[in-house]
This record gives structure tokens, C-alpha cells and sequence, in this order.
């Protein structure tokens, strides 16, 4: 029977899903088998091949275009009721919840893993299930901001002042800065230990410093869990000042002051990928790389192969005095709100102490948000401050 009196034969609803899952999973199997065999080729007969891998990714994006004009006018409406029935299935299949559990499952949040895992119950109620461990032992909601303030003082990651043109919530991202602050705390430990007797030359404070304490200043900036445990409260902050409706926020990274060298391991890289990929999916609307270094583009085009369609398109590299990135920046953000760092009007200047007192009190709205016991604590201002203050 032709679906609301459509003169089509019907059409099962999970066509699209599955078809374009089919297509996109060749694409990523043809482009992997065909990278890993020629690396054992020398360079020469990799560039050869190269139009090959590009062809077999054209093929295949020309198939899924084919079939999207061969869907019913309708479809999408179908598609809606399908996924209207897909939450409700995966709520039955989740179980009676209660508390924390209860209050995070909504159902926005239970269609963010249904999308991630390509409408699927099973796969979205076992990863659904991990993050429901991985809270109740990590607690995200219990992160409150002296706990994470030293990991911030240089603001290589805060919550911007301004939305996108969406209204959405954007995280400002410097990696750049952590060089800055691996190097600053160093210096100032140098300062205290000058102001002590110990030591008369920069060089020598940095070298001398002891193995124990150079360790102890550092794991500020360079620990993983320190770095991750930062990031994941400004997002469950982030979050919670979304508009209602809205379930995603955008993320602006500047690659101003960023070296090779810049203190950023891979072990944290890692783990926020980790965070990120299973614990909140379908957050970022889109990511803007400001001035990154050019191989980062052409890195990424090859990566292309290995990402989802919809996370490839939401990375934008923009370049300074470039009139397409001009144009990006303003598709999503208004030029008086956004920094002059960013190509805007507007300035961007991070003050800790600031930046702490807004935390502070957004940690009580976070609290009543969840119920928790876990209130701000009273001397915020005092711990958020780093204790390597030079001394003078």
C-alpha cells in the first residue's frame, strides 16, 4: 500500500539507513585495505595508485546521490515516525531508570545515540549503558571548578562570552597555550625557588629543579586526567547552558602560537578523542580550525576516508585574510560578537580570576541541575588561583 497516498510502492523505512551505511562502509573498507597494501609500496608507486583511492570514493559517493533521488518524496516523513518508534524502543529496551540515569536519558539524548550508532537499538543501548557506567564512576556532574582551576589559568580552554548564530554555546580552544603554561610555570617556580637563595639564572632553575618537583609543578598542564577532567566539565558546563531545542555546540580552535613542540601528549590526545567518540556523541556542531599549520588540511583530506560524511563536514579550516574563511566565520557567527583573533570585532582576553567567579557560580546551577550534594566550595577564588604565583 503507497504510503500517504502516495502513488510509489512502499518503501521500507529503513532504506536510507541501511543503503548509505552499505555505501560508506565499502568506501572506508575499499580505502583502508587499499592504504595498508600500499604502504609497502615505495612512494613512487603510492602516488600512482592515489587516483584509484579518489576514484573508488567518487564511485561510491555518486551511488549513495543516486539514491537519494530514488527515495519517495515522503520519505522524510516516514523517517520521523520510524525514529519517534526507534527512542521508544530503545527506552523500553534501557529499563526502568531512575535518579542521574533518569534525568540524563532524555529523549533528545537517547536520539543523539540512535544517530550515532546509525539508528540501531542494540549498538545505541550498549553504548548508551557504557556512558551510564562511565559516569556513575567518573561523575561529570560532580566536576566543580576549583577542582580543575589550575588546568585553566593560561585559558587554553574556556566558555566563550558569545553564541553562533545558531544560539548554540562555543568553546574557545588554544593549543597553543600549553606551551605557554609549561613554560610559565616553570619560570615561576624558578622565581620562588630564586626568592628562597637557591638559584641566580633562569637556565640553572629550570635544569636544577629536581626530578620530584619538576614533576609535581608540570602535572598541572601535562597530565592526562588533568587536561581530560578540565575539557569534560567546560563541556557538561557548555551543555547545560544550551538553549532548549538545541543539543550540540560549536568548538573555536586557534592555532595562533601553536608549534610542533607544543607540549600536548598523546596519550591525552587520546583519551579526549575516547571521551569525546563515546560519551558525547552528536555534541559538535562544527569545529573551526583558525590558522592551523597548511598540513593539517592536507593530513585531513586523506583522513577523509576514515571519518563519517557528517563529521567530515563539520571540521572547517579557516585562514586569516582569506575571503572564503571570511565568509565561513560569518555563516556562523556575527563579526561583532566574535574576537579579532577569530577575524571579528569584538576582543578576546581571558581573565582567570573573571573567568573563576562566572564558574563559581555557574557551579551552583549545576548543582541544583542534578540534585547534587556536591556544592561549590566556599574558598573557590583562593584555590582557583595557582599557588606558582611569582613571588616578588
Amino acid at each position: 500500500m503507497p504510503f500517504f497516498g502516495s502513488s510509489r510502492p512502499a518503501v521500507d523505512p529503513n532504506y536510507k539507513l541501511q543503503t548509505e551505511s552499505i555505501y560508506y562502509s565499502a568506501t572506508q573498507r575499499i580505502a583502508l585495505v587499499s592504504l595498508s597494501t600500499l604502504l609497502s609500496f615505495p612512494l613512487k608507486t603510492y602516488i600512482s595508485f592515489l587516483p584509484l583511492l579518489l576514484l573508488s570514493h567518487f564511485v561510491c559517493e555518486i551511488n549513495v546521490i543516486m539514491l537519494r533521488r530514488w527515495r519517495p518524496q515522503n520519505l522524510q516523513q516516514i523517517e520521523a515516525v520510524e525514529q519517534a518508534d526507534k527512542v521508544k524502543e530503545l527506552r523500553t529496551a534501557l529499563g526502568p531508570l531512575s535518579g542521574h540515569g533518569l534525568k540524563f536519558c532524555s529523549d533528545a539524548c537517547l536520539r543523539r545515540y540512535l544517530e550515532a550508532r546509525n539508528w540501531n537499538v542494540d549498538k545505541a543501548k550498549k553504548m548508551l549503558e557504557e556512558t551510564l557506567k562511565w559516569r556513575s564512576t567518573y561523575k561529570p556532574q560532580d566536576i566543580r571548578w576549583h577542582e580543575v582551576a589550575h588546568e585553566g589559568e593560561t585559558g587554553k580552554v574556556s566558555r566563550a562570552d558569545f553564541h553562533d548564530r545558531s544560539g548554540r554555546t562555543v568553546l574557545i580552544m588554544r593549543p597553543g597555550m600549553q606551551e605557554v603554561e609549561v613554560t610559565w610555570k616553570c619560570y615561576s617556580v624558578g622565581l620562588q625557588r630564586t626568592k628562597r637563595g637557591h638559584i641566580c639564572n633562569f637556565q640553572q632553575r629550570f635544569l636544577f629543579m629536581s626530578n620530584e618537583n619538576l614533576d609535581f609543578w608540570l602535572q598541572n598542564t601535562t597530565s592526562s586526567d588533568g587536561n581530560v577532567r578540565h575539557l569534560v566539565y567546560l563541556l557538561e558546563n557548555a551543555i547545560l547552558n544550551l538553549p532548549e531545542g538545541q543539543e550540540q555546540m560549536s568548538w573555536l580552535v586557534d592555532f595562533n602560537g601553536w608549534s610542533l613542540n607544543t607540549n600536548i601528549s598523546i596519550k591525552t590526545t587520546r583519551d579526549i578523542i575516547h571521551v569525546l567518540q563515546n560519551h558525547y556523541p552528536e555534541r559538535l556542531a562544527i569545529v573551526v580550525l583558525y590558522n592551523p599549520p597548511k598540513f593539517f588540511e592536507a593530513f585531513w583530506k586523506v583522513v577523509k576516508f576514515f571519518v563519517d560524511p557528517k563529521t567530515f563536514e563539520k571540521i572547517r579550516f579557516v585562514y586569516p585574510n582569506n575571503k572564503q574563511s571570511a565568509e565561513v566565520m560569518k555563516s556562523f557567527f556575527d563579526a561583532e560578537n566574535l574576537p579579532s583573533e577569530f577575524g571579528g570585532k569584538a576582543s578576546l582576553k581571558y581573565d582567570h580570576e573573571e573567568f573563576s567567579r562566572l564558574m563559581a557560580e555557574e557551579d551552583v546551577k549545576t548543582a541544583k541541575y542534578w540534585g547534587s550534594d556536591n556544592m561549590p566550595c566556599n574558598d573557590m577564588n583562593e584555590k582557583s588561583g595557582s599557588e606558582l604565583t611569582p613571588v616578588v
